[in-house]
């Protein structure tokens, strides 16, 4: 598939911004349990607030790759069928319990509905992230996406963006080392998930030849003629060729990113706490370039049964 950079940008900022505010309400629900108030309350509010800018520029970058953006609100109205719709509805819903508890409108009324709210945040974030991997992991004819690792993978890049980034915004006071730690688990667990989905897409073949694709089931066809003589929409999005020895190098870039890196420098700011908020600043950044390269993999990666015709 050709990789749209607005998709790209999209899922990367808006799933780190989901992950962060999953990580934020738990840390909040855990805190209005215990009955400790947050200290200080202005960089709990700041690393919300910074949460919902991250899902918002997010949402606003998916729009721009639709070939008439002012009608992406029809979208909403497809939610009994669509996984696109689903997100879109849960996108909104998901700012009413974040929105509650970064204003503290319930502060007042004692600590049930701070804790309804913060118990709400990381479950609707997580919901919204599903749907977005389940726009790609129901489609039929693209074989790669529609694999059982996708939403696991989602849901793992999500929190570990968070994680990254919740001791930069938060500090350690606010669950910083709760970050730094969660970091450590699930840096290798994100990549082990990554290999074992290139290993699947890479030994599996498309369910689908040739012959079928031309209406000539169980035959071995050649090729001679292209079906046209110039290109189409579908050669133009769904016929992108990535050779195999960029593929293997991409990889290893997006796992020395997204896992090796930030694993030492998460580990380096557990062992020296004045070097914390620096290496995992750099963590961070590390992280969301290694998501992007990922993600890049994903739609350049993906075949689409259609090119069989080609």
């Amino acid at each position: 598939m050709h990789p749209a950079f607005s998709v790209i940008f999209f899922t990367t900022l808006s799933g780190a911004g989901y992950g962060l505010m999953a990580w934020i309400g738990a840390i909040a629900f855990f805190k209005y349990a215990e009955g400790s108030p947050f200290e200080p309350m202005r960089v709990f509010a700041f690393a919300m607030l910074a949460a919902l800018v991250l899902v918002s520029v997010g949402l606003f970058a998916s729009t721009l790759h639709l070939g008439k953006p002012l009608r992406a609100w029809r979208a909403f109205s497809q939610w009994r069928s669509s996984w696109l719709s689903r997100e879109g509805v849960m996108a909104v819903v998901t700012y009413v319990p974040a929105l509650g508890l970064l204003l503290g409108a319930v502060r007042e009324s004692g600590a049930a509905m701070p804790m309804l709210l913060s118990a709400g945040v990381p479950v609707c974030a997580l919901i919204t992230v599903v749907c977005t991997a389940m726009i790609y992991a129901s489609l039929k004819p693209i074989p790669a996406w529609r694999h059982r690792l996708v939403v696991p993978a989602y849901l793992s890049f999500a929190l570990l963006s968070g994680a990254a980034l919740l001791p930069v915004l938060a500090g350690v006071r606010f669950g910083g080392s709760v970050g730094i730690v969660a970091v450590i688990v699930l840096a290798p667990l994100t990549a082990a998930l990554k290999l074992a989905y290139w290993r699947a897409i890479d030994r599996t073949p498309l369910p689908v030849s040739r012959g079928d694709a031309v209406g000539l089931p169980d035959r071995e066809l050649s090729v001679f003629e292209r079906p046209h003589t110039e290109d189409n929409y579908l050669t133009r999005e769904m016929g992108y060729v990535l050779a195999r020895k960029h593929a293997r190098k991409l990889r290893l870039l997006a796992l020395a990113l997204f896992a090796a890196a930030p694993l030492v420098l998460a580990l380096l700011a557990l062992a020296v706490p004045a070097l914390s908020w620096a290496a995992m600043a750099l963590a961070a950044l590390c992280v969301l370039t290694g998501a992007v390269v990922e993600r890049w993999l994903f739609f350049a990666q993906a075949k689409h049964v259609v090119t069989l015709y080609y």
